[in-house]
This record gives structure tokens, C-alpha cells and sequence, in this order.
């Protein structure tokens, strides 16, 4: 029994990624069942016994790599309970971390596919930018009220403060990546990551370490 039901859930796992695949490639209306089965390495009957319709495929697919996508960033921002060195540093790794998984080509692919169907499936909103943005802004606001509790940052609302941050990442890199038809390198999006920190710290910072960002 734990062997089958181990086994359905690998098989879900394998049809939604593959879903997912598709989907990007094709757009949700070009894109068929069979292509999705045989990406997948299953019969179209299996996928239907997983997930009844097109419709449900495309929602659960979605969901799948948004949650993968949240779980990614709330591992990174969990990293910034343990900044008990340098600032600096680790408001660096943290923007880092947060921009390589914002700027992956399964990012870009998922932000495509909710903008292009958006109007078909407008549940998808709360999934994708509504509740995933509002948890990891929730996440990383409180990290930033417990800096803010040990004296090495001033935030007044660490709520705006944590969408602050977050807009002086995604922004940039927006621009700079044409809206993700160029991949940034990795010392690009590091190069994003310390230009936010520093405007950060020069808005938040405590008294000595905003002294120190401004030399």
C-alpha cells in the first residue's frame, strides 16, 4: 500500500512538471493532453485518472511551481535568522538568493503563463502574486522586526519596509533582463542584490551602520 501510494504521488509529481513544461512552451490554448502525457512518459488515460480536465492540469501545475518557487524563497529568507556577523553580508546573500530564484527560467515562465491567462483563470492571481507575494513578504517583514528588536535596523513598519526591499530587487532586474528574455548572470543579479542592500541601509539602517553605507 505505502509502495502504490509512493508511487501515485512520484506519477503526479511527473505529470505536473511536465504540464508545466508544456504549458510554457506552448501557451495553455496550443497546448494538448497527449503532448503533456508523452512528456510525461505516461498514457493519456493516466493523466486524466490524476487530473479530470485541461483546465485542472493547467491550475495544479501552476500551483505546483508556485509553491516551489515559495518554498525556495522562504528557505532563503529563514538564512537571515542567523545574521549574527556582518549586516551587510547577509542582506546580500539574502537579496542574492531571492533574485536567482526570481530570475530562473521556471520564474520567468510562470509569470508569462499568469499574465497570459490571467483572464481565464484570475483564481491564479492569488496563487501565484497574491498569496505567494503576501507570504513571503510576511516572512521577510519579520525577520526584519527582529533585526529591528536587536538594534541593527530602524523600521518603523517592517510590513513596507519588506515590500521596500523586494522592489529594489525585482525591479532592476525587470529592466535589466528585458522582462526575462536575457538571463542574467550570477554576478549580475549579485550586482542587484548589493545596489538594494545599500539603498536599503541607507534608508533603515541603524545609526553606525548607515554611516557606514553612506562612505
Amino acid at each position: 500500500m505505502r509502495v502504490t501510494t509512493r508511487g501515485r504521488i512520484d506519477k503526479r509529481h511527473a505529470i505536473l512538471n511536465a504540464a508545466f513544461t508544456v504549458f510554457s512552451r506552448k501557451g495553455y490554448s496550443q497546448s494538448c493532453v497527449n503532448e503533456i502525457a508523452a512528456e510525461a512518459g505516461v498514457a493519456k488515460p493516466t493523466v486524466y485518472n490524476h487530473l479530470d480536465s485541461k483546465e485542472n492540469l493547467f491550475r495544479h501545475a501552476m500551483t505546483a511551481a508556485a509553491e516551489g518557487a515559495m518554498a525556495r524563497n522562504l528557505a532563503a529568507i529563514e538564512g537571515l535568522r542567523d545574521a549574527g556577523g556582518e549586516l551587510r553580508g547577509a542582506l546580500e546573500e539574502l537579496g542574492l538568493q531571492l533574485l536567482l530564484c526570481y530570475a530562473n527560467e521556471q520564474s520567468w515562465a510562470l509569470r508569462r503563463l499568469l499574465y497570459a491567462e490571467v483572464t481565464q483563470f484570475p483564481d491564479l492571481l492569488d496563487i501565484v502574486l497574491g498569496n505567494g507575494t503576501n507570504r513571503l513578504a510576511e516572512a521577510l517583514a519579520d525577520r526584519l522586526a527582529r533585526l529591528t528588536l536587536t538594534g541593527r535596523l530602524r523600521v518603523t513598519d517592517p510590513a513596507a519596509a519588506a515590500e521596500q526591499f523586494l522592489a529594489l530587487l525585482t525591479g532592476p532586474v525587470d529592466i535589466r533582463s528585458r522582462l526575462g528574455t536575457r538571463l542574467l548572470t550570477e554576478p549580475e543579479l549579485r550586482d542587484v542584490a548589493g545596489n538594494a542592500v545599500s539603498t536599503f541601509l541607507l534608508a533603515f539602517a541603524a545609526e553606525d551602520a548607515r554611516a557606514t553605507a553612506a562612505t
